[in-house]
């Protein structure tokens, strides 16, 4: 009989007559010591079965047995579910599958593993995309009539071509298609630049962008994909900006890539996911950047710095952070240069053919034209074309050819700039306006008309220390540098204060003879 002291435990069917007795007789139950009695009580099967109770003796049950009976009749078992996997499908329904997709999904899900790389290399799907899109024919020539009978690629197609033969023809079509197209685009050309009229367009048609990553002194990088793009006549100007930029501390350099999408689809409209290709266009150290670039300017907020080619780097003035990157790329061989790259090695421009001329004695030294746009990011102050530059062989001194665009002593020649001049910048929180800089846009071509030297780089005003030497302007003289290794600019401004504008009265071209030498095989 069971006592008062003891628990009452309901097991099903004689499992716990079985346990109980096992436990009683076990060798380790007269060792464990005096425990509290339980009771159990072992209910048969059926409705009408009655229920017996054993009383359990203290010392007969340790806490291990105690432990057992409570896991195995208290805690409810857990059957593991069946588990589905798509790489457990049979290859047949897997081919099924990938034949509803279009190909940048199926060039996607061959990067998923080895098994499906290779069934998503099968011909019979990709001879279905390639149909669809470009309808190929076979031409059969008759031995004795010069008619051609064209019939549509079937069965054939399939077995006499090596497996991956139509996705890397629908590929070379496709990227064929898309040159075609940009080439058609840049065809014209602006007589006043030399440079393509419709660059925008045909960036827009390839599906061109840009990005830039940051690497740490660790070696992770952190991408930055959005932009905010700025067209103009001659360069355009890209901003990029997050609260998630990495501090400047930790940065070792900026690499700035053309990235462009392998595949678009069928509208033509370029594919925003998918494969795509990087070309590194420039690089540039970020460590000790405070003292290895240029101030550009400053503001209330940021301070921008400039770096060679083109770069801006805007950095908080409480905090060592940077606010914004902004980079500025003339239009002059852009497109190869942001598509014909690699992810290693910037893309390396054609050397010029020189052409001979013993005839003129001052060949490479006259007929420049020059075209300067001076600009913000959504504003432009200058806009000009100056025609017929040359330099004299007396004029050539520290191997540089001197071009003078506008002098002081000519005044017709002067050029105003309405308003003041300032770069603006926006983040996600704030902007701003920093003022006396801007972005100068130069593009000189040669007497037939090519780009010769062309730039597009962030410039800054400095109080001149020359004694003014002007009569019919009255104010303070400002001046503006730009310099690389294949020339320089030098402007002289002037502000005035009645009309609130800078009058620019002097601007010369500094130009390298090596310059000079290398494209019209001179030796100045």
């Amino acid at each position: 009989m069971a006592t008062s002291r003891g628990r009452a435990l309901r097991w099903p069917y004689g499992r716990g007559v079985a346990l109980a007795a096992q436990a009683a007789a076990s060798p380790g139950a007269a060792e464990a010591g005096p425990s509290r009695p339980f009771t159990l009580v072992a209910v048969t099967a059926g409705p009408s079965s009655r229920s017996r109770s054993f009383a359990a003796r203290p010392g007969e049950c340790s806490e291990t047995i105690n432990a057992g009976i409570k896991s195995l009749y208290l805690m409810p078992s857990i059957k593991p579910k069946p588990s589905f996997c798509i790489e457990s499908m049979p290859s047949e329904m897997l081919m099924k599958i990938f034949s509803y997709l279009d190909a940048v999904s199926l060039l996607s899900v061959g990067c998923v593993n080895k098994r499906f790389y290779h069934l998503a290399y099968d011909n019979g799907i990709w001879l279905k995309i390639y149909s669809r899109c470009f309808q190929p024919k076979r031409t059969i020539w008759a031995m004795k009539s010069e008619q051609t009978e064209t019939v549509s690629l079937g069965c054939a197609a399939l077995c006499d071509r090596k497996p991956g033969y139509w996705k890397k023809e629908y590929i070379f079509k496709q990227i064929a298609a898309v040159k075609t197209r940009v080439m058609r685009l840049v065809k014209p050309v602006d007589p006043y630049t030399g440079l393509p009229c419709k660059n925008k367009e045909a960036m827009k048609a390839s599906g061109l962008s840009w990005i830039i990553v940051l690497k740490d002194k660790n070696g992770k990088e952190h991408v930055m994909e959005k932009a905010n793009l700025s067209f103009k006549d001659t360069s355009v100007t890209i901003i990029w900006y997050s609260t998630d930029l990495p501090c400047l501390d930790i940065l070792s350099t900026l690499k700035l890539y053309g990235v462009m999408p392998l595949l678009s689809d069928q509208s033509g409209a370029p594919s925003k996911n998918g494969p795509r290709l990087r070309s590194l266009i420039a690089e540039y150290h970020l460590a000790n950047l405070t003292e290895s670039s240029v101030a550009v300017g400053a503001d209330k907020l940021v301070q921008i710095f400039s770096l060679n080619p083109g770069l801006l780097v805007g950095l908080w003035k409480e905090k060592n952070e940077i606010a914004f990157v902004m980079v500025n790329l003339h239009y002059h061989q852009l497109l190869e240069r942001s598509t014909l790259g690699s992810a290693t090695v910037q893309y390396a421009l054609p050397p010029n053919k020189p052409v001979l001329d013993d005839v003129d004695p001052e060949y490479g030294l006259h007929d420049y034209n020059l075209h300067v746009d001076m600009h913000g990011v959504s504003c432009t102050y200058l806009c000009g074309t100056f025609r017929g530059l040359f330099c004299r062989k007396g004029d050539i001194a520290n191997g540089y050819l001197r071009l003078t665009v506008v002098s002081l002593k000519d005044h017709t020649k002067h050029v105003p700039l309405p308003g003041t001049l300032g770069l603006s910048w926006e983040t996600d929180v704030f902007k701003g306006n920093v003022k006396d800089c801007c972005v100068m846009d130069v593009t000189l071509l040669d007497e037939t008309g090519k780009p010769f030297w062309c730039f597009s780089a962030p410039v800054h005003m400095e109080p001149s220390s020359k004694a003014s030497c002007l009569y019919d302007y009255m104010g303070p003289i400002y001046t503006t540098d730009y310099a690389d290794a294949e020339g320089k600019v030098s402007v002289d401004l002037v502000w005035l204060e009645e009309t609130k504008e800078y009058i620019i009265v002097n601007l010369v071209l500094y130009i390298s003879t090596k310059k000079v030498n290398d494209w019209y095989g001179t030796s100045y």
